[in-house]
């Protein structure tokens, strides 16, 4: 059975003082006998703040974004190694905020994805269709187009022991989130394609992000091929946050 996992991307919002509080909340409410694999995902300036309050907890952290660069002359950017120095086991890449924001193709994301797996870390892969794709019923081809290139530079294997996020672009950053069924069904279509690799289909979560709530959560974790979330603003409050981990313990 795979054990489930909750991640929380806190996106462009922080501040020392404010991060203060939520960690130590969360530090506070986690026990470590949950068994739920817990990330937290904060701007990069606050890593090692993240790091200073969790390193003893049963939460994990990680990035947003990373580089496709090791190392080099890219003003801006941040390494793989940077974000290991700073203890992040996870990175957050392809989501739609930034795919959209900054043009970032399936090559360049493809890229990043393989940075992260090299470098020992997990990566957690955003795919997801627009409400216009789902409207117009290709959603389904829409997010194996995006596997695909991944599939096509890396070969299906870089899978194994990774995290998939399906993120309908529709339902982020609004009180729109995807039906438990419609939910299901992403994810079914995602773990059967990647099924032919028997080790990557038995090791590969696939969680769903998109007005994840205390309210849906439940709901939407008990579908058999949703084996989490990914939580924007509701990981941005420790009792939201705490109660969305506790409903993935099903």
């Amino acid at each position: 059975m795979r054990r489930k996992i909750v991640v929380g991307n806190w996106k462009m919002n922080a501040s020392l003082a404010t991060n203060e509080e939520l960690l130590k909340a969360l530090t506070e409410k986690i026990p470590h006998s949950i068994p739920v694999d817990i990330v937290v995902c904060p701007p990069y300036p606050y890593l090692f703040q993240t790091e200073s309050y969790l390193k003893n907890s049963p939460i994990r952290w990680g990035a947003q974004n990373v580089a496709k660069f090791e190392s080099g002359a890219f003003t801006g950017e941040v390494s793989v190694s940077m974000l290991k120095e700073f203890g992040a086991s996870y990175v957050i890449v392809g989501h739609s905020e930034r795919s959209t924001a900054y043009c970032e193709s399936d090559e360049n994301i493809a890229t990043k994805f393989m940075m992260v797996k090299k470098a020992g870390m997990t990566p957690i892969l955003c795919v997801g269709e627009t409400l216009i794709e789902r409207e117009a019923g290709i959603m389904e081809k829409v997010v194996s187009k995006q596997l695909d290139t991944i599939i096509k530079m890396y070969g299906e294997e870089i899978f194994d022991d990774t995290v998939i996020a399906y993120e309908p672009v529709w339902a982020i950053g609004t009180d729109l989130a995807a039906s438990p069924e419609q939910a299901q069904a992403m994810h079914q279509f995602i773990r059967e394609k990647l099924s032919s690799n028997t080790k990557v289909a038995k090791s590969l979560k696939i969680i769903y992000g998109g007005s994840v709530n205390p309210q849906n959560a439940l709901q939407l974790f008990s579908m058999p091929d949703v084996d989490g979330g990914l939580v924007g603003r509701a990981s941005l409050n420790a009792s939201d946050f705490e109660s969305i981990c506790h409903a993935a313990e099903i």
